[in-house]
């Protein structure tokens, strides 16, 4: 069961440990969070810690979900494990009270030098959230969960109609109870729902389990709004691949992926 009631998705209790809200919870099951919450948790670890150099950015995060995330107060660890003059990898892990690690991520960071180089960012643009429509998400039996604490309006296609869609994602509330919202926070916990906005199969006859995600960013995100302009292909063997272009209300910022385990329900 939840341990807090922050109108947050967490709150934290101490420097490395967290309370999940009920705000944390998936569409599938009461005891699990949604991976996005999480997601954005290890993803401020990162930022976060201590001895971070400040001409450092996050070019890529690697997750590996190793299981469900339980709705329990949450212990994050952070180490170095690799830095040079222009590159640093981090790797940052997830442990519930009670059981062993549940998710790691480990983060590529790149030295930043502004105004060094040409911009260059090419690629298409997608339509904005003005004007988008927030469609009906697919039935969930609580009240609150994932699926209230996130604001979604589609560009193209919907939660109910198989195929690729353009999402615009943002927070209902904040990250972490009485602290400003990072932007990077704000992509990472909407990045994990690639393959849930761009569903091929029907939700009521298979599963279609991401057990990793990547995210990769060549820019830093502004506002609040993320995109999802979405797809998710299948093989007949079982396994599927979501991706996701990430865009801000600027325009594109990067790119997501997720390897799918794609079954028939029991």
């Amino acid at each position: 069961m939840p341990v807090s009631e922050a109108e947050a998705f967490y709150e934290r209790e101490a420097q490395d440990r967290f309370l999940p809200t009920p705000y944390t919870r998936g569409p599938w099951d009461a005891d699990s969070q949604h991976a996005g919450p999480p997601a954005a948790l290890l993803g401020l670890a990162v930022e976060q810690r201590p001895e971070a150099r400040p001409d450092l950015r996050v070019a890529r995060l690697t997750y590996e979900i190793m299981r469900p995330v339980p709705i329990r107060p949450l212990t994050v660890a952070v180490r170095v494990l690799r830095t040079g003059r222009s590159t640093e990898l981090v790797e940052a892990a997830l442990t519930p009270d009670g059981g062993g690690e549940v998710m790691r991520v480990t983060a590529l960071l790149l030295k930043t030098a502004p105004h060094s180089v040409p911009e260059v960012s090419p690629g298409p643009q997608v339509p904005g959230p003005t004007g988008a429509p927030e469609k009906a998400f697919f039935p969930v039996p609580w009240d609150r969960g994932y699926h209230t604490g996130m604001e979604v309006r589609f560009a193209a296609g919907s939660f109910l109609e198989p195929g690729p869609a353009t999402a615009w994602m943002r927070m209902r509330v904040p990250l972490v109870a009485g602290e400003e919202t990072a932007p990077l926070s704000r992509v990472l916990i909407a990045a994990d729902s690639g393959n849930g906005v761009s569903a091929a199969l029907d939700f009521h006859r298979y599963v279609f389990i991401n057990t990793d995600l990547t995210v990769s960013t060549h820019r830093h995100p502004e506002g609040e709004w993320v995109c999802l302009d979405a797809r998710t292909m299948v093989d007949g063997a079982g396994i599927g691949l979501a991706e996701s272009a990430l865009h801000d209300e600027k325009g594109p910022i990067g790119r997501s992926t997720q390897s799918l385990y794609v079954a028939a329900r029991g």
